[in-house]
């Protein structure tokens, strides 16, 4: 099984790693692990360390304000590796015991899109959903997505081809993007897929924004769908962004993050309650930078998933609570998805969630005629296309209100409080707090918050 591990190494190691520009390679921060054949493409990780805000506080719960350092006697360093399947528990437990360095070795699930199951057609157009997001007023208010990096994490985006379906350009920034190992072509100009269908979507709300390309899902077992990655590669993806995040001015930082992807099966993690475990461990190194990022002022949105009760899609193997990891991260948006009419899609995966019980938090549109990325007459669909969907609201937003005026967690509460509700008793497992309502989020941005001039 593939693993990532967690190790200690001396201060000096931990500024290589961490320091853009410098270089450290697994070979300098490993050496030799016994057992392990280590991954020596995999370019090391700086991991920060967390701690409860408050001094009687539990680290291992996400339902509390923690604090995270990246100082070099704090943080750590992920590498990548892998160890037989037959003998998983046990050379973790050997690893622990014969290298000092070692703090942790963790599952390295597959991660893979989440489009639907069926082949039901179409409900509405790409123009009904931008009618329904209000973005007209949107733009009227100035609210274009105009000066925010919007990351796509997926397959890739081909923007001429999105360029031409949305009638309006698709803005890459070649700069900020970024490839995982191993992964060649250029940001913008990969092949039309599911990652091109996340960026159409993004843009119909946010049509300034500025796409940063990352291929995470590129980044393929091999033998394996030509839609999955490794889990390893979204740590890398998400060291990257914190990068692209630092250097933005702090009193103007839009960053924007959109992840249509997941876990589906238990068969590539550790078991519940395992040290290693990514599903229901808040501890998990990607769920650690996840936390970190949000906190240092990024809004990320993962797809709630698409294993709801009605319409499983068929790779989903959690016989219950499938949004897991990432997806039910409590400083996350986990988005459901509805159709065009307001009707929750079969597919979209319902609550709770594992790491944060009201999940997901609301539901953006889906499963209408849009990027064409499968052909014509084949839906966007999925929570995949609900997620951008919110994404670009989230961007056209931070135009005018960057995280530093209105930071990511205050953000999602008032799009929870602002959603149109869809049950009789406020949230609910299958529409969370409702369907995301722009006009009413923007009436209240502008009773609560002071917008910034741009």
């Amino acid at each position: 099984m593939r693993v990532l591990i967690q190790l200690r190494p001396t201060p000096d190691l931990v500024t290589a790693v961490a320091t853009p520009g410098m270089t450290a390679t697994t070979a300098d921060v490993a050496g030799e692990l016994p057992g392990v054949e280590l991954d020596h493409g995999f370019t090391p990780v700086a991991l920060p360390r967390a701690r409860p805000a408050t001094p009687d506080g539990d680290p291992l719960s996400m339902n509390q304000p923690l604090v995270f350092s990246m100082a070099a006697e704090d943080a750590s360093v992920l590498v990548r590796g892998e160890i037989a399947d037959d003998e998983g528990a046990a050379r973790v437990a050997l690893l622990h015991a014969r290298h000092r360095d070692i703090v942790g070795v963790y599952a390295d699930p597959v991660i893979e899109t989440t489009l639907t199951c069926g082949g039901s057609p179409p409900v509405g157009s790409w123009q009904d959903v931008e009618r329904l997001m209000a973005v007209p007023e949107l733009l009227a208010e100035g609210c274009d997505g105009a000066g925010v990096a919007l990351a796509i994490c997926d397959t890739g985006v081909n923007a001429a081809h999105v360029t031409q379906r949305l009638g309006r350009a698709c803005e890459i920034d070649h700069a900020r993007s970024w490839n995982p190992s191993g992964v060649g072509g250029g940001a913008g100009a990969f092949a039309v897929d599911h990652g091109t269908m996340c960026a159409f979507d993004a843009l119909i709300c946010a049509p300034r924004a500025s796409v940063i390309d990352i291929p995470v899902l590129l980044s393929r077992r091999r033998g394996d769908s030509v839609m999955d990655g490794l889990l390893s590669d979204a740590v890398a993806a998400f060291a990257h962004l914190r990068t692209v995040l630092d250097a933005q001015p702090e009193d103007s930082r839009a960053l924007v993050i959109s992840n249509s992807w997941g876990s589906f099966s238990p068969m590539w993690d550790l078991p519940p309650g395992r040290p290693g475990n990514y599903s229901d461990n808040p501890a998990h190194p990607f769920n650690i930078i996840v936390g970190s990022l949000a906190q240092a002022g990024a809004d990320i949105l993962f797809a709630a998933g698409n294993c709801g009760v009605e319409c499983r899609d068929g790779r989903c193997a959690y016989p219950q609570r499938p949004i897991v990891g990432a997806n039910s991260h409590p400083q996350v948006l986990s988005i459901g998805g509805v159709d065009t009419n307001g009707q929750r899609v079969g597919y979209s995966s319902q609550g709770p969630g594992r790491l944060s019980d009201r999940k997901p938090d609301i539901c953006a549109y889906t499963h209408f005629s849009g990027s064409g990325a499968f052909g014509d007459g084949k839906p966007d669909s999925g929570t995949s296309a609900a997620c951008p969907v919110a994404a670009g609201l989230v961007a056209a937003v931070r135009t005018r209100w960057p995280a530093s005026v209105l930071p990511p967690a205050q953000l999602r509460a008032l799009l929870q409080r602002t959603a149109e509700d869809r049950s009789d008793v406020g949230y609910d497992y299958d529409y969370g707090y409702g369907i995301t309502d722009p006009v009413s989020l923007l009436a209240a941005l502008e009773r609560r918050t002071p917008a910034l001039a741009r």
